[in-house]
């Protein structure tokens, strides 16, 4: 077949899978494609799908669709962590033509190539997840504000909720050679911040013969040195493997933002025993107290999962007010929903639906009341913060170095530099502070 010229993408999921689509898309473009948004016609599109959400099938089918429409002849392909678990489905799904597995994902472009329009179902290429054992480096690029590196892919854990180990493989991390370079390259093509991301962060796994690293602090020391990048993040990092020296490099780091994402999933030890979590909530509020004690100032955000099989009411309402009393400033709900070829699928005591919903109402309204009193700490203060497009053209948006979202007027300030603001009033709805220029002026109540 004649080679297309245009290729579209689009993501579902984490920050992981935007680091992805992006190096595949650099991946076509460095072969002589055009890449074009996926609202637009397209000669092939790419869809890097995600295991996490219960509605990845009809996700997955609605956006095939919808490119189908627009372009029913160019070829479609699948890919990320639900092409992995059930690629037969997807590869029925009508118009999609290509599904390929995590260890098939960047060698894309060699089946691209044998595309031919499917008559029937997808030509399937996706081995056995226990031999995908090669790291796959990556990173996004786009807005040229922020980027997420990718320094670790799969899990050695097994939560008994989880599908990510069956659809991403044995954890495995880049060395910490190139990951150095591949910020520095960033940093060098203007972004102001980089999120390192992975499946596990804090289980590092390069053998050292190819130059790796065994702790996630080593990585952390060295990308602190990267003079080219001006703000790092760490993504999400389990309690047990967030140690005090890694606290505690942060809390002293000019690079490195006092910004935390803990996943804690439930306060209740009978629940994180069931959930084959490698932590019990003690360990979690010493983390908490450690990082408060060394940066009062710092944001802490954690996940949770609610309605979870064996959950009684007296079990949520320990957690809740767990939750409650943790010095933490946003959470991250999530419904449990069951997966196939997981423990958690067969264990008794399930949670009506419903159930799990109210009680997935009543943390979110938790993590409302957490984040406005975050947010009320600092008003009244000067924090810096980069700036990014705002969907309102007259203001621009960003986010501090403690990760409070502000608004400011556009005529202030400019996208994709770093100033100091006054943090002044708390929006309306609560989910932003507005800011302006620094100034001696009192606090708006």
């Amino acid at each position: 077949m004649a080679t297309p010229r245009t290729v579209a993408f689009h993501t579902l999921g984490c920050k992981l899978n935007y680091s992805e689509t992006s190096a595949l898309a650099r991946l076509f473009e460095s072969n002589g494609y055009l890449p074009v948004k996926f609202e637009e016609e397209a000669d092939i599109y790419v869809l890097n799908t995600c295991s996490v959400t219960e509605q990845a099938d009809r996700e997955c089918r609605k956006i095939v669709r919808q490119a189908m429409r627009r372009a029913p002849e160019a070829f479609m392909v699948v890919t990320g962590c639900y092409a992995q678990l059930k690629p037969t489905e997807i590869s029925e799904i009508p118009g999609v033509d290509l599904v390929l597995g995590a260890g098939e994902k960047f060698r894309i472009l060699d089946y691209v190539d044998e595309l031919a329009k499917a008559q029937g179902k997808g030509m399937v290429r996706a081995g056995e997840v226990k031999d995908v054992n090669t790291f796959s480096s990556s990173f996004s690029f786009g807005d040229r504000t922020r980027s997420f590196l990718k320094v670790q892919d799969g899990c050695d854990y097994k939560c008994s909720f989880c599908t990510i180990p069956q659809a991403r493989g044995a954890s495995r991390s880049d060395s910490i050679a190139n990951a150095v370079a591949n910020a520095r390259e960033i940093g060098a093509m203007g972004t102001k911040e980089i999120v390192l991301t992975g499946v596990n962060i804090g289980d590092m796994k390069a053998p050292n013969d190819q130059g790796g690293f065994d702790q996630f602090q080593d990585l952390v020391k060295a990308m602190d040195q990267v003079e080219e990048v001006s703000r790092f993040r760490i993504s999400s990092i389990e309690p047990n493997l967030l140690n005090d020296e890694i606290i505690a490099f942060v809390s002293e780091s000019q690079r490195f933002m006092p910004h935390f994402h803990i996943p804690l999933q439930s306060g209740n030890d009978k629940q994180l025993r069931e959930m084959r979590r490698r932590y019990r909530r003690e360990l979690y509020a010493d983390r908490v107290a450690t990082i408060k004690k060394l940066m009062p100032h710092a944001c802490i955000g954690c996940d949770v999962i609610t309605g979870f099989p064996g959950e009684t009411e007296a079990d949520f309402l320990e957690s809740y007010e767990f939750i409650k009393e943790l010095d933490v400033s946003y959470l991250h709900v999530f419904t449990y929903s069951e997966r196939a070829n997981t423990p958690a699928a067969e264990m008794s005591g399930k949670v009506p639906v419903e159930e799990r919903r109210r009680r997935n109402q009543a943390l979110r309204g938790l993590s409302d009341m957490k984040r406005r009193a975050f947010y009320s700490q600092h008003v009244g203060t000067e924090r810096p913060v980069l700036f990014e497009h705002h969907r309102n053209l007259e203001l621009l948006s960003g986010f501090t170095d403690n990760y409070i979202k502000i608004e400011v007027p556009v005529s202030q300030f400019s996208i994709n530099e770093i100033k100091p603001v006054y943090l002044s009033q708390l929006s309306l709805d609560g989910e932003t502070v507005e800011a302006s220029e620094p100034t001696l002026q009192t606090c708006s109540s």
